[in-house]
């Protein structure tokens, strides 16, 4: 994928979550199966870096699970991050910030420190090409203390035929198949409007690949959520 295709879809998911913040927010108010479970591998004294924190549901659930460590959530969405404030108001160990992970100094802005747990859940997958992914993830591996570890989730939308008949032709956002990845789609929105996302595929052999080229190795890998319990694949990976 080319440099101006990935301009391309990063600006259509910029749009997407600008204008459907409010809507895509509603539907986001309690969290699935999956993200209940491997909260339970979170040290609830540590530092945890929560990356596309979205509107606060995670940090909401970790303090009523009297989560006494730090936690940081980082969004590009402004609305989002409003919504996760006033959630979290006066809990002084939850703190928010604006930054776009697909920028290479996205983490310059944040405090000096280690974490021992960062989070991307259901991020990856809205990320456009190897190369930006790599990018988030070796800089997120800094700020990895070495015993820590990376959880993440990616959406398996094909397990779904209700999602399959949501799929769009690329012509729709401006593009062609030609240009965009193998695992690579476009997906409508339909609450309140219409809008479009693009979405990436993750197969576990890839996941293993990015791991190895990101310095990370798999420690774990799980199905769950939705429609049979196969809608969303969550691994947990550790430094190499």
């Amino acid at each position: 994928m080319d440099d101006a295709t990935v301009q391309h879809i990063l600006d259509l998911n910029r749009q997407f979550y600008q204008t459907f913040a409010l809507q895509f927010s509603a539907t986001r108010q309690r969290l699935q199966a999956g993200v209940l479970r491997v909260i339970q591998t979170i040290p609830f004294e540590g530092e945890v870096l929560d990356l596309g924190c979205g509107n606060g549901e995670l940090a909401k659930e970790l303090a009523s699970r009297d989560f006494r460590g730090h936690y940081l959530g980082i969004d590009q969405s402004a609305e989002f991050l409003a919504e996760a404030r006033h959630k979290m108001a006066g809990k002084r160990n939850f703190s928010f910030v604006f930054a776009d992970l697909t920028s290479a100094t996205w983490h310059s802005s944040l405090p000096a420190m280690s974490f021992e747990v960062f989070m991307a859940l259901a991020v990856l997958h809205h990320i456009p090409g190897s190369a930006l992914r790599r990018q988030l993830l070796t800089a997120a591996r800094t700020l990895l203390s070495p015993a820590g570890c990376f959880i993440h989730s990616e959406w398996q939308f094909l397990s779904s035929p209700r999602l399959q008949s949501r799929l769009q032709p690329w012509e729709k956002a401006g593009l062609t198949a030609n240009q965009v990845d193998p695992g690579d789609y476009l997906i409508d929105w339909r609450a309140g409007s219409q809008g479009l996302r693009y979405v990436h595929l993750f197969t576990e052999e890839e996941l293993a690949a990015l791991a190895k080229e990101s310095g990370f190795k798999v420690y774990e890998t799980f199905l769950s959520d939705g429609e049979g319990g196969k809608l969303g694949l969550y691994q947990i990976w550790k430094r190499v």
